[in-house]
């Protein structure tokens, strides 16, 4: 689909019908992605997938033919087609004007079109001299707006040179106060959403302006010291794409877009600042590294703020996620519960936020309470609390008196449409279940304590003649309640091996329709419904089972012991 299909090895560019760049801008228009721009040394239109080209402008480069000899020469001809020079490098067209079309050639020319090719003004910036127009961008915001990155060390000339217009190109404002000597930005994008705040990537790393780039500061962060090609704002997270040190994704911009202004003005931050998060897709999978290089972003719902001072042990920093009506879902602490114990099969230890001074980052990963486990107990099953489905959300940060509230957006992933009936039905499922988890395993919590009770008094009393038949009534009570209690939870299971050398019991079995019912698809299956049926019928008679055990077994045991007037306290019993 080339618009002039012709052989171009070993003839000079001057004898071109048209001059290429090796990286010759294609450009869909954002007003209608049928229509399609490319550039040589002119400006080619195609709406028909390259079946045909319309010429839309005149030769827009310095065309100086004393520089389009062979490539390479003198020393050997390297004219494979794409070593050209007077060539267009870049071109945009407005995302607010449709026909507005600028164009950068690698000889420092820039051009602008404000009726889709039917005229065009050469508006090169006065003294730009001779050059590469590496990037341009313009204003989402502002019509007329537009900015541009040249660039000379081909001619071993580092300055910078970034210039912005407000006029379409009549007047330049030179805008390169604050990049390093001997810096340069190769590309810069004005963020989608605010106005003048400013992403410029340069030669040497990382700027950023927050007055439309009246000056520029260092944003490195942990970015290496690599020259910067482009930057893309996509579902805003910041792209940059870099001269071999591979793609860096700053996710979810929100934190610089609403707090830009107060930096810019010099104005003080509040103690405790939460920053509104953008819309989070629901995603399944993707946790962690990838296979061999980089790593994914964070899972979740990406959380930053700002704290004056770092929390301590008398400072503690709390973060609460709850639904649209203010009820919690997730509590998370910047305190270290030190009373938590780890078992293999147990649940994870509680998550920790970070709360140092200064800007911190947080991801919710979408999940409600952790459930409760039985202490010791290995349970083949993930403790994790239920995903929760999409809709509308809050966060609220607090240390001491400081309070910061936000509004939280979770939406389905936008590849599958389920009727929002589907998820709250996944979610009553899904409460269901952790109910019955839960209950099982307060129940079995509750019991340990009796047993440890029954267990202290049996051995100060299993030589005392005078008492065996509470001895003997502790040591039948304990029979009942671990054979009761194996019904429910497999106590010789260790780890991962043992669940198939002894079965796993019904507080496995609501792990296990857990994890069925809490994925991407909502729909909950009638497979799923009737083995909720058999297990929450199962847990029914067990829970008859243990009222019996408390009221009657243990009631029994109570009355023989207050009957023979046992103190609380027994240092030594004699017959």
């Amino acid at each position: 689909i080339r618009q002039h299909p012709s052989l171009n090895f070993a003839v000079d560019p001057k004898d071109l019908k048209y001059r290429f760049n090796w990286n010759a801008p294609i450009v869909a228009s954002p007003h209608d992605p049928s229509i399609i721009y490319h550039a040589g040394n002119v400006v080619f239109k195609t709406q028909d997938g390259g079946v045909s080209w319309e010429k839309i402008s005149p030769d827009l480069t310095r065309n100086d033919t004393t520089k389009q000899g062979a490539g390479g020469g003198p020393f050997t001809n390297e004219g494979a087609g794409g070593e050209n020079y007077n060539t267009i490098y870049y071109l945009i067209e407005s995302s607010l004007e449709a026909g507005v079309i600028y164009t950068g050639s690698d000889c420092g020319l820039v051009h602008v079109t404000k009726d889709g090719g039917k005229n065009w003004e050469n508006i090169t910036p006065p003294n730009l001299p001779e050059s590469t127009i590496h990037s341009m961008e313009v204003s989402p915001h502002e019509k007329g707006t537009a900015y541009v990155c040249a660039n000379r060390y081909k001619w071993n000339d580092f300055r910078a040179m970034a210039y912005k217009t407000t006029d379409y190109g009549k007047t330049w404002t030179s805008i390169n106060k604050g990049i390093d000597q001997e810096d340069f930005l190769r590309v810069l994008r004005e963020d989608t959403k605010k106005p003048g705040l400013l992403y410029g990537g340069s030669e040497r790393g990382f700027y950023i302006s927050l007055n439309g780039g009246k000056n520029w500061d260092r944003f490195q962060q942990n970015l290496p010291v690599v020259a910067i090609t482009d930057l893309k704002i996509q579902d805003n997270d910041l792209v940059a794409a870099t001269q071999g040190r591979a793609f860096w994704i700053l996710d979810d911009l929100s934190a610089l877009q609403q707090s830009s202004d107060m930096i810019a003005n010099q104005e003080e931050m509040p103690e405790v600042q939460l920053f509104e998060p953008k819309p989070t897709v629901r995603f399944g999978g993707g946790r962690g590294r990838g296979a061999q290089f980089g790593s994914n972003p964070a899972y979740g719902v990406i959380l930053d703020y700002y704290l004056g001072t770092a929390a301590n042990d008398s400072m503690t920093l709390e973060l609460t996620i709850m639904d649209e009506n203010g009820r919690t879902i997730r509590t998370f602490s910047s305190k270290k519960d030190e009373d938590f114990k780890s078992w293999a099969g147990g649940p994870p230890a509680p998550k920790t936020i970070p709360a140092k001074a200064g800007v911190n980052r947080f991801a919710w990963d979408f999940a409600a309470q952790t459930l409760p486990g039985v202490e010791g107990a290995y349970v083949v099953g993930n403790y994790r609390g239920r995903t929760i489905p999409p809709g509308s959300y809050k966060a609220k940060l607090t240390m001491g008196e400081s309070i910061s509230e936000v509004n939280i957006k979770i939406v389905g992933d936008p590849r599958k449409k389920f009727d929002p009936a589907a998820w709250a039905s996944q979610e009553k499922m899904l409460i269901r279940i952790e109910r019955n988890i839960k209950e099982i395993h307060q129940a079995i919590n509750d019991m340990d304590k009796v047993k440890t009770q029954i267990t202290a008094y049996n051995n100060l009393l299993k030589d005392n003649q005078q008492h065996q038949d509470l001895y003997e009534a502790g040591v039948a009570l304990l029979e009942k309640i671990n054979l009761w209690e194996s019904n429910l939870i497999e106590r010789r299971q260790k780890n991962g091996q043992d669940i198939i050398n002894w079965p796993s019991k019904l507080n496995a079995d609501f792990f296990n329709i857990k994890g069925a019912v809490d994925g991407s698809d909502p729909v909950v299956t009638k497979g799923v419904k009737d083995q909720m049926t058999d297990l929450e019928g199962k847990w029914a008679g067990y829970r008859k089972d243990m009222n019996a055990l408390i009221e009657v077994d243990i009631a029994k045991y109570n009355k023989i012991f207050v009957d023979k007037k046992i103190p609380a306290l027994m240092t030594a019993i004699r017959p």
